[in-house]
């Protein structure tokens, strides 16, 4: 989408096409989250919360090359449930609408329907019904309906100075695979296995994100974006900041950008379609809590009063710029 301004035209990123759409809506009466979380939420009464999440999973953007059309089915429940995860919500039912090209055949669309017949499953959804069009790209839209207890949500905005800063898995594996199958990079087949499956068949972290209670969490987020704008995104919310020690990269990524010559750190910041929680702990309530459910996140930083996100490596501070996955540029 551009702007026409003069004779140039000037790309506007999602982020601000989000932001002139919200200008004009306005903010609604009963609006429990604030907009820009991972979900969105309507206050029933009697402390009960609505909790639903749009998503679209269009081929152009989201099917990267390799994909199948049974992948296809799951990244798109995948990607809607993941934003669930990262604020503690069961999902329970979803409506799925499909764009699909003429060009599909029968064989295409089963494909797509076992996709989202087995994410469902897996996720403890029930698929309540939809609607089809044509379309020229395919494109499959999730709408996901939870309920939740007020007191039971999490939203962006809790972190505190001294809290931990922690994530639900380690990152690269995504972004060393997309860079296989869109530039061209190649790695031994045993290695570019375990690098390409996690962008197939991403895998939304459900059943920790329904324990982060447990865990003393003070703030989420999914971190399909990326990492690093993750990170900024909870920094704004919260208006702190984030020292980093620990480098969340995971072995295959690491071994990777030692084949291609990559920084890690790029890679573990700066990719994205990496279904992780990202999230804010309280120390004292998280080392309270059951030692295995601990060890499922990884502890990477802390929360810090100054207004910068950091990672600090043999006292050498290297900034973690706000960049990350964004359509329309």
């Amino acid at each position: 989408m551009v702007l026409l301004e003069g004779p140039c035209m000037v790309k506007l990123g999602e982020r601000k096409i989000i932001e002139m759409f919200l200008e004009v809506f306005g903010k609604p009466s009963k609006n429990i989250l604030p907009f820009g979380d991972d979900v969105s939420g309507f206050d029933l009464g009697g402390g009960r919360i609505a909790v639903l999440k749009v998503d679209m999973f269009v081929d152009k953007t989201d099917m990267p090359p390799g994909m199948n059309y049974f992948q296809a089915g799951w990244k798109a429940i995948t990607m809607s449930v993941s934003d669930f995860a990262a604020k503690a919500v069961k999902p329970q039912t979803v409506l799925v609408g499909l764009g699909l090209p003429s060009k599909l055949g029968k064989k295409e669309i089963e494909q797509i329907a076992l996709g989202l017949k087995k994410a469902s499953k897996n996720y403890g959804l029930k698929i309540l019904g939809g609607d089809t069009n044509e379309s020229e790209n395919l494109t499959i839209t999730s709408v996901i309906f939870g309920l939740t207890q007020k007191k039971n949500l999490i939203l962006r905005s809790g972190a505190k100075p001294g809290d931990l800063l922690a994530v639900s898995g380690k990152f690269g594996k995504t972004s060393a695979g997309l860079k296989i199958l869109l530039e061209d990079m190649d790695a031994p087949s045993n290695l570019k296995e375990k690098l390409l499956k996690p962008v197939y068949m991403p895998k939304a972290k459900l059943d920790l994100g329904l324990k982060l209670k447990k865990l003393g969490a003070t703030s989420t987020i999914d971190s399909s974006d990326g990492l690093a704008w993750s990170l900024h995104e909870l920094a704004k919310a919260s208006n702190v900041g984030f020292i980093i020690k620990k480098l969340p990269i995971a072995k295959e990524a690491k071994i990777f950008s030692k084949i291609r010559g990559l920084d890690p750190f790029n890679l573990t910041f700066y990719g994205g379609e990496e279904f992780e929680i990202v999230g804010t702990f309280n120390p004292k309530k998280f080392f309270k809590a059951d030692k295995t459910l601990r060890k499922k996140f990884l502890i990477i930083g802390k929360v810090v009063k100054e207004k910068k996100i950091v990672y600090v490596k043999n006292g050498f501070e290297r900034v973690v710029e706000p960049k990350g996955w964004e359509h329309f540029v």
